[in-house]
Parts: C-alpha cells; structure tokens; sequence
C-alpha cells in the first residue's frame, strides 16, 4: 500500500509538471493549410464551393494528418461596409461540420484583413497599429466569428486571430493581442489561441513578444522559410527568385564562384538573405532555439504553422531540407502545418485527385 501511494505521489508531480499543451483536448501534431481557398483566391460563387469539398477533409485524415490551418481573408467575409458575406460563412461553417465529422483539428486562421498585409510596398503602412478604429474593427471581426464558431467543441476548433503581424515597433503587435486575447477571453474562456511573433511570426521575434500570463490555452507559433534561397527557388514575387544558379543544401547555399559571376545588384541580394552563409540541420535548430526554450518553460505548444518548398525548387534540394526540418519538428515536439495542401507548395493536385508531388508527402509522414 505504501509502495502504490509513493508511485500515485510521483505520476501526479509528472502530470503536474508536464507541459500543458492540450488543457483542452487540442491536440495537434502534423497538419495541412488548407489555403487559396477562403484566403489568397479570387474565386467566388460555384468555383469557389467547389474547389473544397468534404472528400478532401476526408482524405487529409485517411493520409495521416490530424489537423489542418484553414485561413480566410476579411474581404470574402466582409464587404467594405462590414456586411456579412452568407456564402463564404456558410463554406466555413460546412467546412468546420466536415472536420468535426471525421475528428480532424481545425486552426481558424485570419489570414488578411483590410488594415493589415503581411507583403507591403515601400513607404506603405498597415493602418491596423496606426488607427484605434481598425483595432476595434478586428475585435468585433472575432466578435462575429466567436458567435457562430462557439458551438464547435474546443477540444476540435482553435483561433489564429491574425496571422504574420508586420509591426514596426513590437509593442504595437503587443497591444493587438493584449486587446483581441482579452476580448476573445470574455467570450470563450476555453478556447485555444494561436498567437503569433512580430515580424512575419519569425523565430527571431519572441523575446520581444509578451504573451498573456496565466493562460494555458495558449499556442505559439512561428513560420519558418529559411533559407530563402531554397524554399523560394525562383519564386517570382521575391528578391532571392532573382538567382537562378545552383543553390546547395547542406552547405553554402550559393558558391563563391557563382557569387562572383552575379551581377552587383543579385549579389547584394545573396549577401543580404545570407546566400553565403552555410545552412543545414544544426543552423536551423539553432534558429528555433529560443523559442523552444521558451515554450518549454511556459509548457505551451510550440507551433510552426507555415514551412514548405515552392515547386520550381529542385526536388533533391527540397527533400533534404524538407527531412531536416520533420526531424527537428519530432525531436523537439514542434507541431505543424505544411504550407500547404493544393496550391505551388503543395503536395495534392485537385485536377486529377493524385498526389503531384508523392516524395515530398512521404517527407512528412516521417
């Protein structure tokens, strides 16, 4: 009898001092976003309802996944007047219904919001962190979707409330999510909430980033595309797609001797994305380093909620990047979601419903 009561005693001081990643039952692991569906799309009406249907959630849990981030953008949502748009609502709804049915965890993700983008022009500046109006406006946003989304289970659904904060002063992003975490809290107590690092959730960014005390419901997240150079190979809509020479992985990304071929203005484009620098594994987790020390020592979960490989990035380059990253991601138990199911990162091809990219899924369910 005394034995059982000492080992009784040393089981509850574990599940006391365990991380506390599921107080609700979220538990996640590997997902997908399901992008460029309700965010990032131009597609409305029939086109729209049917690029996502319950046979894709279907099959996301039968691959092995068991959740997904599902981003949705402000203007499908909302016109211009702050009316409710029924089709996209009715989407989420269905899709969320769809999850729930064959148990796979849904991130709501506010992807894009009118006063906030995460790729700015020159001299532009999100009137989210300049306007108290906007701040309000993102607050009664979450005020609409709490008010239809808290009847799905909390253990099934959690909240992203934005998604790659861009702020030039880091308190301003603090004052965002001291103000919507506070709000969303009067309205559900339960509910997990994703929140993000300043800087495009950048690794680099939590020591700056003050996270609500006290409460464990709590994820943090982080994105994580580096080196650039061979996560965007060739990406049109960024500076490092500008080099089109041999990239290495692991190692130094780009040789000396292409660097002295380049053009003065590509090689300060390497030299800025550290084009020169040596890359793999160990650089990598030393990157992630403090914010896993971090949600450690807060015993939340630690999330990357985007990562992946463009298309145009030469598969053998991709894959070795891609293995590292699972290992890191299994070792330090980081939960995910793969930028992303169907679109130029991903893994599915919804014209022919086959994989387009089979070694790239085998990665993943490493």
């Amino acid at each position: 009898m005394r034995l059982f009561r000492v080992l009784a005693v040393i089981m509850l001081s574990v599940l006391m001092s365990a991380p506390t990643q599921a107080q609700n039952g979220f538990e996640i692991k590997r997902g997908v976003n399901v992008s460029h569906w309700l965010s990032q799309s131009q597609a409305r009406g029939q086109a729209r309802a049917n690029h996502i249907k319950e046979q894709d959630m279907i099959r996301i849990k039968e691959l092995g996944f068991d959740h997904i981030r599902l981003p949705i953008d402000e203007v499908q949502f909302w016109d211009e007047q702050g009316n409710r748009l029924d089709d996209a609502w009715q989407l989420l709804t269905n899709a969320l219904e769809w999850c729930c049915k064959h148990d796979l965890r849904v991130i709501v993700d506010l992807h894009t919001l009118r006063s906030h983008s995460f790729v700015l022009q020159e001299g532009q500046k999100n009137a989210l962190y300049e306007d108290p109006a906007e701040l309000q406006k993102l607050i009664g946003m979450w005020t609409q979707l709490s008010a239809v989304l808290k009847r799905f289970p909390v253990s099934m659904v959690a909240y992203e409330f934005m998604n790659e904060p861009v702020a030039d002063d880091p308190e301003q992003w603090n004052q965002v999510v001291e103000k919507v975490h506070a709000a969303l809290r009067k309205l559900e107590p339960d509910r997990k909430l994703v929140i993000g690092s300043n800087r495009w959730q950048s690794v680099g960014t939590f020591k700056d980033l003050r996270i609500p005390a006290g409460d464990k419901n709590i994820i943090l997240s982080f994105h994580y595309y580096n080196p650039m150079f061979v996560t965007h190979y060739r990406a049109s809509w960024t500076d490092v797609g500008r080099f089109t020479g041999t990239v290495n992985y692991p190692g130094q990304l780009i040789s000396q001797a292409d660097f002295e071929q380049a053009n003065p203005q590509l090689q300060k484009i390497i030299r800025d994305n550290e084009g020169l620098t040596v890359w793999n594994r160990e650089r990598i987790k030393n990157d992630m380093a403090d914010a896993i020390k971090l949600a450690q020592d807060l015993g939340l979960q630690l999330f990357c909620g985007e990562w992946g490989a463009y298309q145009r990035t030469p598969r053998d380059l991709a894959y070795a990047w891609m293995t590292d990253m699972i290992s890191i991601f299994n070792e330090c138990n980081i939960a995910w979601t793969l930028w992303c199911y169907d679109a130029d990162f991903g893994f599915w091809d919804q014209r022919t419903q086959d994989f387009k990219d089979k070694g790239m899924f085998d990665i993943l369910m490493k």
